[in-house]
């Protein structure tokens, strides 16, 4: 045993001296130009080293530097700051007089990608003929290798020229690489913008064999979280996997095996883009479920007002752009083209669930088609075709509804109008506007439209109570059968709709029940919440009593008129000078007879008398 303490004791004296001579013998200064000249003559890029390199021996072999920087050739700014670097080199090649780097680590780093950092050729700069340019020389006396890089509590600006900066925080890499250019990574930041944060972490596997011609990546775990202004209080939280691809030739991204969740929403299927001067996008999703109310707190609506207050409260309002001037002009689709197909077994949105949901678009330019959107409501189908054109000002939106019985108290709660109305709606039409939103298609479409409801109920008022009150009121000789629904109930209703910056009229509507049957038209204010309609109502049914009255009622036509809040509507009814007018009509219909029959009576004279005053 105390041979072996010998022995070990030996041998580590024996590192140690080592180690130390090898400090003592090998200026680390003397790699500084070495290393600054391979930078540049591989990427072109300009290293500075600021401060003397020092050894650092336990407990692995280094290198330390000062603040140091990378910048692009002609750029104003350097792409790459750090306030230390760490260079963990390899024992055995030293001796060698070789420079074998493993690891890379810089410390509170700041990456820039701006306009001022990128790479910019001199105005007079000479062009070098094509195929010879120098390969570096790996014969020389010194080599150089780097097999991981890790960067610790680093920062990334991030910009487009004219666009808004975006700032990566917390920034922790860890890369390992083989010596077939395959590099395993593990990632973790922290992203803030308009007062919103976002968490993530990843791990993927790089394949840069090809590089540059060809760059894949396969991205095994993504996990975020999105927090902040106009989220959901629990914030967007999700994983996501996929495999990418680089095509350098053709500047394609193609992105394959999508798999993506956000909260209890999923999204599956494959992308792929060319990011020319205007990108082209092609995209092919599917779903199996699709919440988009759990996903944008603003549009998330629900059946009562007190589950609304208690989503909203929470949500902080989005931050305020200084020029108080919302973008609804859309010029952002001028900038690239797209397709997009989407299939997604359920969608929930604004409290209604579709369920079948298929949608084909296209964008050229700022021309969006949108050929196919459909989907299934209840036991009901919907189909919404149209086009977006922002290729001028202002945007133009044209959309083609086609609406086969959806049930209309949904919408209604959807959209948050206080109209007590149920029934199967069926409606074709065509619309435009210039804006894609509820407020806008209040105030500022227009269109027209078919307009079918079936089996529909309006709570609040029944017309057929109303009238048979008012005629047993006038008349004891005719009695009503008891009805105390406060409803009105149609089998069928038809009308012609019309929408004109925010007035909705109804004209030709035709109704009809086994109780009665209605003709009218009117109009209502989709701002104000305000309507004027009149109807002609016969009740066929409910009378008790006189059967010759009863037969003149259910043939006489009684005007009605509906007006006022949608909350609180008023009504009139008309019903003596209905009944008057109707035995107007009787009356002179009957003399009519009789003259026709009488000419030469000595009382014709007298009767055309009395013809003249009904």
């Amino acid at each position: 045993m105390k041979r072996f303490l010998t022995t070990l004791m030996i041998l580590l004296v024996v590192l140690i001296a080592g180690l130390s001579a090898l400090v003592l013998l090998v200026n680390p200064n003397d790699f500084r130009a070495y290393m600054v000249r391979q930078v540049e003559s591989r990427s072109g890029y300009q290293l500075n080293l600021d401060g003397p390199l020092r050894w650092h021996v336990w407990p692995q072999l280094s290198i330390l530097s000062g603040r140091m920087s990378l910048t692009a050739p002609g750029a104003s700014q350097p792409l790459l700051t750090a306030e230390n670097m760490r260079l963990d080199v390899a024992l055995i090649p030293l001796i060698s007089h070789q420079l074998k780097v493993h690891q890379v680590m810089l410390k509170g780093a700041v990456i820039q990608l701006t306009p001022q950092t990128e790479e910019r050729r001199a105005k007079d700069a000479p062009v070098g003929p094509s195929g010879n340019i120098p390969e570096p020389d790996e014969t020389r006396g010194w080599s150089f290798d780097i097999a991981k890089l890790k960067v610790a509590d680093s920062v990334l600006v991030f910009q487009h020229t004219g666009d808004e900066q975006i700032t990566v925080r917390n920034i922790n890499l860890q890369m390992e690489q083989n010596e077939k250019k395959q590099a395993h990574i593990e990632l973790s930041s922290r992203i803030n913008r308009d007062q919103r944060d976002m968490n993530m972490s990843l791990v993927a596997d790089l394949n840069a064999a090809d590089y540059p011609q060809q760059l894949s990546a396969t991205i095994s775990k993504f996990n975020y979280q999105l927090q902040g202004a106009d989220l959901p209080a629990n914030g967007i939280s999700g994983t996501s996997s996929m495999t990418a691809r680089w095509i350098e030739p053709e500047r394609r991204l193609e992105l394959s095996q999508l798999q993506l969740t956000a909260n209890d929403s999923d999204l599956q299927g494959s992308a792929s883009v060319v990011l020319e001067e205007k990108p082209q996008w092609v995209l092919n999703l599917r779903s199996n479920k699709l919440n988009l109310d759990a996903l944008v707190a603003a549009n998330a609506v629900t059946n009562t007002q007190a589950v609304q207050r208690a989503q909203q409260q929470p949500t902080l309002p989005r931050p305020i752009i200084a020029s108080g001037i919302e973008d609804t002009t859309y010029q952002n689709l001028r900038g690239f083209s797209a397709q997009v197909n989407l299939a997604a077994s359920s969608v929930r949105w604004r409290g209604l669930n579709f369920t079948d949901v298929q949608s084909a678009m296209t964008n050229q330019y700022g021309l969006m088609t949108v050929s196919e959107l459909t989907g299934n409501l209840g036991r009901g189908s919907m189909s919404f075709p149209g086009e977006l054109d922002v290729r001028n000002n202002p945007p133009q939106l044209t959309f083609h509804p086609k609406v086969d019985n959806i049930e209309i108290g949904q919408i209604l709660t959807a959209f948050d109008y206080p109209i007590a109305l149920s029934g199967l709606l069926s409606m074709e039409g065509e619309f435009n506007g210039d804006k894609l939103n509820a407020d806008a298609f209040r105030r500022s479409w227009q269109g027209d439209a078919s307009i079918t409801l079936s089996n529909s109920t309006m709570q609040g008022m029944n017309f057929q109570q109303l009238i048979q009150q008012a005629v047993t009121r006038s008349n004891s000789d005719v009695q009503a059968k008891q009805n105390f629904d406060n409803v009105t109930t149609l089998d069928n209703l038809t009308a012609q709709a019309r929408l004109n910056n925010g007035n909705l009229e109804l004209k030709k509507m035709e109704g009809k029940s086994s109780m009665l049957e209605l003709t009218g038209q009117g109009s209502l204010d989709l701002v104000k919440q305000q309507c004027d309609t009149r109807f002609n109502v016969t009740v066929l049914g409910g009378w008790e009593g006189d059967s010759k009255l009863i037969e003149v009622l259910k043939t006489t036509p009684i005007p009605l008129r509906v007006y006022g809040p949608w909350q609180k509507l008023n009504y009139s009814l008309q019903v003596d000078q209905a009944l008057r007018k109707q035995l107007q009509g009787e009356a002179k219909r009957r003399l009519n007879d009789w003259l026709d029959k009488h000419k030469d009576s000595k009382n014709s004279k007298d009767v055309k008398e009395l013809l003249k005053q009904l």
